[in-house]
């Protein structure tokens, strides 16, 4: 027990007495310090100890303890104990403090009494573990030397060689050479080597210089110079060594690196003393030579000499993990030249650094947690933006290309975007509350006598790069394989991934047009009908919800239909341009919302868009029915009838071959190849790249790229032209006054809303006509329409539709040779293909084939 705890007991007893002596209890108090005294004659070291127990064991002494179950013989005293009687001398209690004030409130206070008049229990003091200290060790006096051995004092001056008065030296002949005895040299070396000071050698600026000063009588100074030299360069690398392992290293595997280090020394020393011991056995018979000691301190010094050459290289500012770079260097570098000793130990220090640079590796990889352990050398990084579960494999922590990852040993360099998946799947599962079971043990370090066993002949002879690269690539792969594995099938299984795949294909991609149509209808018609509610997203999420809520993949309580009240129209509140004020968005749970990102879900809205456009389109023309005017109207009934027919029935072959080509071949093909290439994917990254590579060529395909805006606005332009079309008929039917208020009443009700964005208003000739041209604006539709007008406007519209078909055309062959997509290639073989049916008003009249009746009944 240590001093302190003595003294705490001693304290107890104390309190404990007084506890008696408060409670009227002074009959135990005399017993309890009687004992007391008499214990104490007899002092043992395990008395702390014992009465430490009895107070721990004791059980309300103050009320339980009764005086008769202790001993009732006392001994009798025949005469009064005087102080005389315990100390004649009178300084028994002369160094004590007895007579000093004592504080009853140390040991025994008010809370002592209420808990004894409370309970009747005893406050127990904390319990304490220590242990007692020794009993006085004496020193024995044979152990001393007797300053009376005047040969003995004089032996040890005159083995003072550095002494002036042992060389026989005047003042005079201060600097001049001084003979020593070779024995003398040895043990100067020695001690040099050992790093301890020394008269033969000094060190100066970090090196160790040899004193000339001193020779041996039976060598020349230049041999013995020579030799010392050799031994001072082996001292002054050593002493640099020495001094690394001194400072202080915070980072764990440098730790390790100079635990190394101080093995290795350790070594080097054991044998330098037991050379020493040689020298100085009585029975030695080992002849003294500076010359042996040299070629064997030469020798095992290799080692230490080998890593005060890799220390020299490291820089304090430095990378941390220089020294397992150097360290992997000279290992192939020692195999590469066959010192398999070298390498052997070498190896082994590595792999002991290794194994404490890989521990946040191991850990990441393993439960998902970072702890950067590693002097900042960590190459991923906490960004701590852990409040969105959706941006979690996104967002929450990141791969530090530079400079960490740079900066990490090149063997682990290839292989950290797989610690980096391995460790975000953790986290994702973490998340999910998936226990991770794993199938065998984790063998997640790299010893030494596994890569190298020493019962396999050929282990030394394989590449010590291609082991390690190859072992930490096993243990690497083993665990992303494993975690992603498991992580895709609770995408699958549990987080329904497939599922809200096939959600988003009916909702954006139309995978069921008897789903969509009621939606589109009732749109439709808010918009011919000239109401402002047609984009209320009241309204539509509740259609919405209502609509598909008979599909089983998809949840209507997270569809939401959006409404940007703010899209404006350059003047053309008919153009189906106004269809992108509306956009729907289905909440993804957070485990699919992290593969299927917003950018993505952009790309969605934006294809059902242009679908939606086209579906615009269609029905304005499908819900015209022409009828033929006669000569009271004052029109050609044949030219213009058959005109109107054949522009209706070209425009729907138009929607209808570009949405069956979208839908049935682009859209339908893409999926097919998305749910193969998810299927394939490694990991959740794969699978992110697979999803936003499909998207990307979908919406390639679909012509909604940057570098396909022409093309885009040509078929929207084309889809404006079919409204315009349809208006132009139904101005015809129910007159310009209808038409007029018509569209009156749809321009009160959009007189708020601003100018559309940028890219919708590009200067590209097909808008600039649309919007220019005289026959399909807003305010020339609502004039009259009799005579040669109304042929007229039908010319400059299938005019207009016959050039802009022969440019999607030429334009989707252009780009289908650059970039080599398919779908382009076939869309324009389709257009190119009814280009030269489309009906034309010849001199003589206007001419079409019977085909296209046939094929006006088959579209239509």
């Amino acid at each position: 027990m240590a001093v302190t705890a003595t003294f705490f007991v001693a304290n107890q007893l104390e309190g404990l007495q007084e506890k008696f002596q408060v409670l009227s209890k002074d009959e135990l108090a005399d017993a309890l310090r009687s004992r007391l005294i008499e214990l104490n004659q007899h002092r043992c070291s395990w008395f702390p100890e014992i009465l430490s127990l009895l107070l721990q064991l004791a059980d309300r002494p103050a009320q339980l303890s009764k005086l008769g179950r202790i001993e009732q013989r006392k001994q009798v005293q025949t005469k009064p104990i005087t102080w005389t009687d315990l100390d004649a001398s009178g300084s028994a209690y002369c160094d004590e403090d007895i007579w000093e004030s004592v504080d009853f409130g140390a040991e025994s206070s008010d809370d002592d009494l209420e808990s004894v008049s409370s309970d009747g229990y005893l406050l127990q003091p904390p319990r304490r573990t220590s242990l007692a200290p020794e009993e006085d060790y004496v020193m024995p006096d044979d152990v001393f030397s007797s300053l009376e051995d005047e040969n003995l004092i004089v032996s040890i001056k005159n083995a003072q060689f550095w002494r002036d008065e042992n060389n026989n030296v005047g003042q005079h002949e201060k600097f001049s050479s001084r003979v020593i005895t070779e024995l003398q040299v040895v043990r100067e070396a020695i001690f040099m080597l050992q790093g301890l000071p020394t008269s033969l050698f000094w060190r100066l600026d970090d090196g160790v210089e040899v004193d000339q000063r001193y020779t041996l009588a039976q060598l020349s100074s230049a041999t013995l110079l020579s030799l010392l030299r050799t031994l001072s360069s082996i001292g002054s690398k050593l002493d640099g060594l020495r001094r690394f392992t001194k400072a202080p290293q915070t980072i764990p595997h440098m730790q390790a690196f100079v635990l190394g280090i101080e093995d290795c020394l350790s070594e080097f020393d054991k044998f330098l003393s037991d050379v020493q011991s040689q020298y100085l056995s009585r029975n030695a018979t080992v002849a003294i030579s500076i010359l042996q000691l040299s070629e064997e301190a030469r020798r095992e010094s290799r080692l230490p000499l080998l890593l005060a050459d890799l220390v020299s290289k490291i820089n304090p500012d430095d990378n941390p993990v220089r020294c397992l770079d150097l360290l992997y260097d000279f290992i192939c570098m020692a195999q590469s030249t066959g010192a398999d000793g070298d390498f052997e130990f070498l190896a082994r220090l590595f792999f002991s650094c290794f194994e404490t640079y890989a521990r946040p590796i191991r850990l990441w990889m393993e439960t998902g947690r970072l702890e950067n352990s590693t002097g900042g050398a960590f190459f991923i990084l906490d960004r701590g933006n852990d409040n969105d579960l959706r941006t979690l494999w996104h967002e929450w922590y990141s791969l530090d290309d530079m400079p960490r990852l740079w900066q990490a040993p090149k063997f682990i360099q290839p292989l950290a975007r797989k610690i980096f998946i391995t460790g975000k799947s953790m986290v994702f599962l973490r998340h999910l509350n998936v226990s991770v079971d794993w199938p065998n043990p984790r063998k997640t370090s790299l010893p030494f006598g596994d890569l190298f066993p020493r019962d396999s002949e050929s282990a030394f002879c394989l590449p010590f790069s291609a082991l390690l690269e190859s072992a930490f690539g096993k243990m690497v792969e083993g665990h992303h394989t494993f975690t992603s594995t498991l992580l895709r099938q609770e995408l699958n299984q549990q987080c329904g991934l497939s599922v809200s795949l096939e959600a988003l294909e009916h909702i954006y991609l139309c995978k069921n047009m008897s789903v969509a149509m009621p939606i589109d209808n009732k749109v439709f018609e808010l918009i011919d009908q000239g109401r402002g509610a047609w984009n209320d997203r009241f309204l539509l999420t509740e259609l919405a919800q209502s609509a598909f809520s008979i599909l089983p993949v998809v949840d209507p309580s997270r569809l939401i239909v959006r409404s940007n009240q703010e899209h404006k129209l350059n003047g053309n509140c008919r153009s189906v341009k106004m269809l992108q004020a509306i956009s729907f968005d289905y909440i993804l749970p957070w485990p699919v919302a992290n593969i299927i990102t917003k950018d993505a879900i952009v790309c969605y809205r934006r294809i059902s868009t242009l679908l939606m456009q086209i579906r615009r389109a269609k029905y304005a023309i499908q819900k015209q029915r022409l009828r033929h005017f006669g000569e009271s109207d004052g029109i050609s009934d044949g030219k213009a009838n058959a005109l109107g027919y054949a522009i209706r029935h070209n425009m729907l072959w138009f929607l209808n071959t570009l949405y069956s080509h979208l839908t049935g071949f682009v859209i339908s093909t893409a999926i097919d190849s998305l749910r193969r290439a998810l299927d394939e994917s490694s990991d959740v990254d794969a699978m992110i790249a697979a999803h936003r590579s499909h998207m990307a060529s979908l919406e390639d395909q679909c012509l909604l790229s940057k570098n396909l805006h022409p093309l885009h606005q040509a078929t929207i332009t084309l889809l404006d032209l079919c409204v315009s079309f349809a208006d132009l008929h139904d101005t015809r039917q129910r007159g310009p006054q209808a038409e007029q208020r018509r569209f009156s009443r749809y321009h009160d009700n959009k007189s708020h809303s601003d100018d559309e964005d940028d890219d919708d208003e590009n200067d590209d000739d097909y808008d600039d006509e649309n919007e220019n041209d005289p026959g399909l604006g807003r305010d020339s539709v609502a004039t009259s329409l009799h005579g040669p007008q109304y042929t007229q406007r039908l010319d400059d519209i299938k005019n207009q539709f016959a050039r802009i078909i022969a440019f999607m055309a030429a334009g989707l062959r252009g780009i289908g040779r650059v970039n080599g997509q398919v779908s382009w290639e076939m869309l324009a073989e389709k257009l190119e293909w009814r280009k030269e049916r489309l009906a034309y008003m010849a001199p003589g009249g206007l001419t079409y084939s019977s085909e296209l009746d046939d094929d006006h009944a088959i579209m239509c």
